[in-house]
Order: structure tokens, then C-alpha cells, then sequence
């Protein structure tokens, strides 16, 4: 932190003016709010959460917007504003350019103005006629009077109570401001001069009068055309003189200050009240918004606990409702996982359980003496030992096929001569089992789908082995294709017996065996269709399970083909 402060203030000494300053304040206020948020060990970031994070971003976002709201109001009502005054000042320029005009038709010069200040006033007291010069019984007062000398316009000091005489108002009277304040006080009547210096715009009269060569003849030698701008007045189309108005880039007028300010007050107070809204709506909407964010934390620490039965409700379509579908999805698809790896494990343990328990039972009771150790009894322990060995074997197959990391290369092979070989190599069990084999001759032979030949075989054999022992005898076997534009259907239909309707789904999964007639009696593992299953599925197909017309098991697998390879 403290290293912070001292770059800080390493930037700030290297100005050299307060013109640098300003113009790098910006840039300066944003490095250190930055090192401020990121210093002290991230312990800023650390504590600043998520919903904090949106609740700033849609505050500061507000705060942007009503500040740009109170500058481009603020300019726009100045703008207007002076837009008014200049309208104003056009209109009054024009009346008074016009009197002017009369005067010197009048007397053919503007000696009776220069001579006469109540005539001069009377001029810019444009109203409804110009006033009588009778009644003027002098000029006014000379704190007030633009007419005369720089040393004539000095005012008063401060407080001084004067008495206006009778006639027209004094010449300090400005000519922009309203119809209520042209009206003059009575006759008489004191003001009291504020304290302080005199206003800044009394130093250069608003109104001055200039000849052909504008030169001035009311403001006094020590004006310049320069603070004015100046019209033309024109008598029987000849230029006569100018009439100057002096230029201000801002309001000067105390009344026009005072409306602008309250201007900027309203505009201040509307900023406020709405930067107070913003700060209530951005509270509850972050809220709202974030509300399934938080949800999703939850049941993310729900999910890393194993409680995979967490679910979150989805209350909208948006990303954030796509979002807690997946978040639904996943927990279901790791509860579902974690139900089929219980499952898994028990069934492992059930099916080498058995052998093991029939190995000790014999070998204990040939320790024993209970049974003579035969040749008999060494045949059945053998048949014990290969039944655990084939389903090591099919679990290691199994395992390697999910994961995806067994070695094999697709190829293009030709799965009807796979199949043929992989029957005669059956065909003998088969006929001793008093299946007949039903596969039709004409084949063709060009067919191709990317595999792997030895895992195909392996597909082919446990549905062969499948029939072995399943399959009521004497019986049939039927074995047939049908070729598409892009795939190759395979079915392999048995004499039965069939299988029920809600077992057909569950004759892929691992170590599922159907009741009675698909038991282990017949020294299956319960694996070889999961790993039909999985073998189809890495090669890009799928196989299914249904009830056959004849009242037996049909198998049906559908391979992708290989359009436009050869052997």
C-alpha cells in the first residue's frame, strides 16, 4: 500500500504545472485505484466477490450515464439560454439602431445625444415611444452615467444610500432584462449599493456608440471596438455610425447567473435522485440476476461432497438456464455413474465369490480328507480356475474398450468374410448342440467398414458363444445382412428362449444376467454382450436386442461402411 502512495506521489511531483495536472488527473485517479485494488497481496481481490463485481459494473455504468445527462444538460440549457439572450439582444439592438436612424434624420448628427445624456438614455430606453426630453432636468447619477470620463464612473463606496432624481431611471440600467425590471423606482426612492468591489462588467458600458470610423463617442477614448459588436446605423441608405455590443462569452447579468445556477441546481438534484434509483434497482437486479449463480455454488459444493442427488431448479431460457440444465444434466449423468460403479462392484465381487468359494470348499475338504484328490475333483477345480480367469480376462477387455486404450487401428476390412471364418470355426459346437446354421451363401464380398479385424472377431465370437449356451436345443441359428448406401446391418436371430421386454435394455450392461433361462449355470460371465456393446460403439455403430418372430433372442448391429475403399 505504501508503495503505492509513494509512486503516486513520485507522478504528481514530476508536473511541472497545475495544467499537467488537470489534464492527467484522469489517468492519475485510475493508476491509483488500481494499485490500491490490486496491492496488499490480492487481499482487495480476494474479499471482492462475483455479485460485487456486477453490482459495481452496473453502478458505475448508472453513475456514466447520469453524469453525462447532468453535463449535456447543463451545456445544451446554456447553450439555449444564451441563444435567448442573444435573440434578445438582436431585437433591442435593432429598436435602438432604429431610433438612432430617426435621431439623425432628425438633426443630421448625434451632437444633441453626445450633448444630452437624458436624450442618450432616453434612446436606449427603448419602449413604447421614446421618452419626453422634457423633464430631464439633469444627467444621472455619475456612478451610474456610461457617458461620462473612466474617473466619472466610479462608484460609490459600498453601502452608500443614494437618492435617484426625478426622470428616467439611472444609466446603469441594463437593457436585457425584463419588463417587470425596466420599470424605473419612483422618483426619489434610495438603493443601496452592495458591498465589494464594482461588478466587472461595469468597467466596459454594455451599449456604446462609434462613428463612420468607429472610433467611440459615448464609451470614452479608453474602450476598444474590439470589446463590441457592432451594427450599422444607416440614414436614407448612408452609413451614419455604429452602434456597439459589447461582447460577453458568458451570462453577466446577476439574474442571468442566478437562473443558470438554479438551472444547474435542478440538474444536480435530478442526478442525485436517479444515481439513488440506480443504486436501489442495480441492488435488487444483481440480486435477481445472480440469484441462480448462487444456486450453482451451492450445489457445485454439493456435487464435490458426492452428494450427486443435488438438483437445481431452472427458471428461465437464457444462458444462465442452460447453464443449470447442464449443471442437472451432469449431476445426474455422476449419480447414475456412481450407482452403476456401486453396482459394478458388487457384481464383481458376487461373481468371483463363487468360484473362490467352490476352489476353498474343494481344496479344503481334499486337505481334510474329506474327498480323495481325484483326477474328477482336479477337472473341476481347472473348470474353477478358467471360469475366473475368463472373467478377469472379460473385465480387462472391458476396461480397456471404455477407456478407449487398447491398441487398435480402424482399417477397412470386410466383415461378411471375418464372419464366415469365425462360424467355421463354430460350426462344429454348434452342430454337436443341435443348432442348424441358417446364413445365406451369396453374401457380397466387397463390402468395407473401418474397424479393427481381431476386435470384430471378438464381437462375432461372444454372439456365437452367446447362442452355445443359451439357445434351446435342437434349434437354429439365422444369420443376415442387409447392405444401405452407407451402412451394413448384421442380425443374429436364435430358437430361443426369448427374453422379457423390460430385461431387453439391460442385456448390455455390465454383469446382468436374465432370470432362469440366462443364468450362470451356463458359465457365462455376464460380460460378453457389454463388451459386443462397447467394441460396436468404438467403431462407430450400434447394436440392439429384441425378440424374434420365432420366440428367440434377435441381436442387431448396424456398422458404418467405407464408401469408395477397396481391399
Amino acid at each position: 500500500m505504501e508503495k503505492v502512495w509513494n509512486e503516486y506521489g513520485d507522478q504528481l511531483a514530476g508536473l511541472t504545472s497545475w495544467s499537467e495536472y488537470a489534464r492527467n488527473r484522469g489517468t492519475f485517479c485510475l493508476q491509483l485505484v488500481k494499485g490500491l485494488c490490486t496491492s496488499g497481496h490480492g487481499r482487495f481481490r480476494m474479499n471482492l466477490k462475483f455479485r460485487h463485481k456486477v453490482f459495481l459494473t452496473f453502478l458505475l455504468n448508472s453513475l456514466i450515464v447520469v453524469v453525462c445527462m447532468i453535463l449535456i444538460g447543463r451545456y445544451f440549457s446554456e447553450r439555449h439560454f444564451e441563444e435567448y439572450v442573444s435573440k434578445v439582444e438582436a431585437e433591442m439592438v435593432t429598436k435602438l439602431v432604429d431610433a438612432l436612424s430617426q435621431e439623425y434624420r432628425r438633426s443630421g448628427n448625434f451632437d444633441s445625444v453626445l450633448q444630452d445624456p437624458g436624450l442618450w438614455f432616453g434612446l436606449r430606453w427603448v419602449g413604447p415611444g421614446m421618452p419626453p426630453r422634457t423633464g430631464m432636468t439633469g444627467p444621472p447619477p455619475l456612478h451610474f452615467d456610461l457617458l461620462s470620463a473612466e474617473r466619472e464612473r466610479v462608484p460609490p463606496p459600498p453601502g452608500e444610500l443614494i437618492p435617484l432624481p426625478p426622470g428616467p431611471p439611472p444609466l446603469h440600467f441594463d437593457p436585457l432584462s425584463t419588463e417587470k425590471e425596466r420599470v424605473p423606482p419612483p422618483p426619489g426612492e434610495l438603493i443601496l449599493l452592495p458591498p465589494g468591489p464594482p461588478p466587472q462588467h461595469l468597467a466596459i458600458p454594455p451599449i456604446a456608440l462609434f462613428d463612420t470610423e468607429k472610433r467611440p463617442l459615448t464609451a470614452g477614448n479608453s474602450v476598444s471596438q474590439d470589446n463590441y459588436r457592432l451594427t450599422p446605423i444607416k440614414a436614407d441608405a448612408q452609413l451614419v455610425g455604429w452602434l456597439g455590443l459589447r461582447k460577453h462569452e458568458r451570462p453577466t447579468h446577476h439574474l442571468d447567473v442566478e437562473f443558470l445556477r438554479q438551472q444547474s441546481q435542478i440538474f444536480y438534484a435530478i442526478g442525485a435522485v436517479a444515481l439513488i434509483l440506480a443504486v436501489f434497482v442495480t441492488l435488487v437486479l444483481s440480486r435477481h440476476l445472480l440469484a441462480p449463480v448462487k444456486e450453482l455454488e451451492t450445489g457445485t459444493r454439493a456435487l464435490s461432497f458426492r452428494r450427486f442427488d443435488t438438483r437445481i431448479a431452472v427458471r428461465s431460457n437464457d444462458e444462465l438456464g442452460q447453464l443449470a440444465a447442464g449443471f442437472n444434466s451432469m449431476a445426474q449423468a455422476l449419480e447414475k455413474h456412481q450407482q452403476t460403479e456401486q453396482q459394478w462392484l458388487v457384481d464383481i465381487s458376487h461373481e468371483l465369490r463363487t468360484p473362490l468359494a467352490i476352489l476353498r470348499g474343494e481344496i479344503e475338504a481334499m486337505q481334510d480328507g474329506v474327498r480323495k484328490v481325484t483326477r474328477q475333483g482336479l477337472d473341476s477345480l481347472h473348470l474353477e480356475v478358467m471360469h475366473l480367469g475368463r472373467i478377469v480376462s472379460d473385465l480387462h477387455d472391458l476396461s480397456l474398450i471404455e477407456s478407449r486404450s487398447f491398441s487398435s487401428e480402424l482399417t477397412a476390412v470386410n466383415p461378411l468374410e471375418i464372419m464366415t471364418e469365425t462360424l467355421e470355426c463354430f460350426r462344429t459346437r454348434l452342430n454337436q448342440r443341435g443348432i442348424e446354421i441358417d446364413m445365406h451363401e451369396t453374401m457380397e464380398r466387397d463390402i468395407l467398414i473401418p474397424a479393427d479385424a481381431d476386435r470384430l472377431k471378438q464381437v462375432f465370437s461372444n454372439l456365437l458363444e452367446n447362442t452355445l449356451r443359451y439357445a434351446k436345443v435342437p434349434g437354429f441359428l439365422k444369420i443376415s445382412h442387409e447392405v444401405g448406401s452407407g451402412e451394413l446391418s448384421v442380425s443374429f436371430e436364435d430358437s430361443g428362449p426369448g427374453v422379457a421386454e423390460e430385461s431387453l435394455a439391460h442385456l448390455f450392461d455390465r454383469l446382468y444376467r436374465v432370470d432362469r433361462a440366462r443364468s450362470r449355470e451356463h458359465g457365462g460371465s455376464g460380460l460378453g454382450l457389454a463388451i459386443c456393446k462397447s467394441i460396436v460403439e468404438s467403431f462407430g455403430g450400434k447394436i440392439e436386442a429384441s425378440n424374434s418372430p420365432a420366440g428367440g433372442l434377435k441381436v442387431s448391429m448396424v456398422l458404418p461402411r467405407c464408401n469408395g475403399l477397396r481391399l
